[in-house]
């Protein structure tokens, strides 16, 4: 049985166990990679450093706009 792996830029990777289920998901955008292949991450890295984030707004407390539940029985209504 043959396993083969597949990455596509939307749906992500997936494994194909058969030549003729990789040839129809490879006439969809999916294509053939190697799982085990090394990744040079130092060539991917810019030589100049990133610009600074932007300051992160202020957490804004939550506001409970309901009233207080009470809790028990109801009382009696008296006629």
């Amino acid at each position: 049985m043959a396993v083969i792996y597949l990455r596509h830029p939307k749906h992500g990777t997936k494994v194909a166990i058969s030549d003729l289920e990789a040839d129809n998901d490879a006439q969809n955008g999916w294509e053939e990679y190697d799982p085990n292949a090394t990744v040079d991450l130092d060539d991917d890295m810019p030589d100049e450093p990133a610009a600074p984030a932007a300051a992160e707004p202020e957490p804004v407390e939550p506001v409970n706009e309901l009233q207080p539940r009470r809790r028990g029985r109801r009382p009696r209504e008296i006629m």
